[in-house]
C-alpha cells in the first residue's frame, strides 16, 4: 500500500533524508561517499532495474526503481553540498528539454512516424549545441563508450544509417553476414592469432544491424538468451544431481538429453 501524501512530498522526504544521512552527525557510510564512489552503485541498480523488468516482476521493480532514483538524489545532494547546483536543477532541465524536444506534442509541428520524432530530436538537439556555442561534433562523437559494447555498437549503427549509410533491406545485411562468417572461417585455417578478434567483432557488429532491421535491441536479446541459458543448464545441473551424478563426471551425451528436455520444459510453459 502507498504511504500517504503527493508524489511531491514524498520526493522532499526522500530529498531531506538523503540530507539527513549526509550532514554531521548522519551517517558515516554516506558521509564518505563522493561521486566516484557512487559511480558503480549507479550501475549496478540500472541492471537491476532491468533484470525485474525481465522477470516482469512489478513490486520487485517498484522496490528497484526507488534504489536507482536513490542515485539520483545522492548525486544531487553532493552536488548541492559542493555548490555546482540543486536537486531541482536536473529537473527543470529535463522538463524544459522533453517540451522543447517534443515540438509535435507541445507545440505546432507534425511527426507522423517514429522516425519523424527521432529526425526532429536530433536536429533540435544540434540546434541546441549551436546556441550554446557548441563546436560540432562527429556523428559518432557523441555516443560514449563507456556503454556496453552491444548497445554502443546499436547506437552508432542507427545513427549512420540515419545519415543514409546502411543497405537497402535486410537481405543485404544477410549476404553481409555470410561474407563476414566467411571471413572468419578463413582466418580460423591459420589458427588463433589477433585478426580473430577483429573478424569475430565484425560478425557482432552485423548482427547487430539485423537487430536493428527487425527493431530488436541486441542488449536485450542477449540478457534474454543469457537468462534461458541460465534455467536450462540448471536443469541440467539438477537433473544429474537427481541421477547422482557429478556435472564433471556426465558425459555430453546425458547433459545433450537433459538440456532438450529443458527446452520442451519451457516451451510447453509457454
Amino acid at each position: 500500500m502507498s504511504a500517504p501524501g503527493t508524489v511531491g512530498d514524498k520526493f522532499e522526504r526522500l530529498v531531506s533524508i538523503m540530507a539527513r544521512l549526509r550532514a554531521p552527525g548522519g551517517c558515516p557510510w554516506d558521509r564518505e561517499q563522493t561521486f566516484d564512489t557512487i559511480k558503480p552503485f549507479l550501475l549496478e541498480e540500472t541492471y537491476e532495474v532491468m533484470d525485474a523488468i525481465d522477470a516482469r516482476d512489478w513490486p520487485e521493480l517498484s522496490e528497484e526503481l526507488g534504489d536507482l532514483l536513490l542515485q539520483f538524489v545522492f548525486f544531487a545532494e553532493m552536488a548541492a553540498e559542493a555548490g555546482h547546483f540543486t536537486v531541482g536543477d536536473p529537473i527543470d532541465a529535463i522538463n524544459a528539454k522533453l517540451i522543447r524536444r517534443h515540438p509535435h506534442v507541445f507545440a505546432d509541428e507534425t511527426a507522423e512516424t517514429e522516425g519523424d520524432v527521432r529526425k526532429r530530436w536530433s536536429e533540435i538537439k544540434a540546434e541546441e549545441k549551436k546556441e550554446k556555442g557548441v563546436a560540432p561534433a562527429g556523428l559518432l562523437d557523441s555516443v560514449p563508450r563507456s556503454v556496453p559494447a552491444l548497445v554502443e555498437a546499436q547506437q552508432i549503427a542507427s545513427r549512420a544509417a540515419g545519415a543514409g549509410f546502411d543497405w537497402p533491406n535486410i537481405h543485404e545485411v544477410f549476404a553481409k553476414l555470410d561474407e563476414e562468417r566467411k571471413e572468419l572461417e578463413a582466418e580460423l585455417q591459420d589458427g588463433p592469432h589477433e585478426r580473430l578478434e577483429d573478424e569475430i567483432g565484425d560478425l557482432l557488429f552485423v548482427l547487430v544491424n539485423i537487430a536493428r532491421f527487425v527493431k530488436v535491441d541486441p542488449e536485450q536479446a542477449l540478457r534474454r538468451t543469457n537468462a534461458k541459458f541460465r534455467k536450462r543448464f540448471a536443469h541440467v545441473e539438477q537433473g544429474l544431481a537427481a541421477r547422482g551424478t557429478q556435472l564433471k563426471e556426465a558425459s555430453i551425451d546425458e547433459m545433450e538429453e537433459l538440456w532438450q528436455e529443458a527446452k520442451r520444459t519451457s516451451k510447453s510453459n509457454r
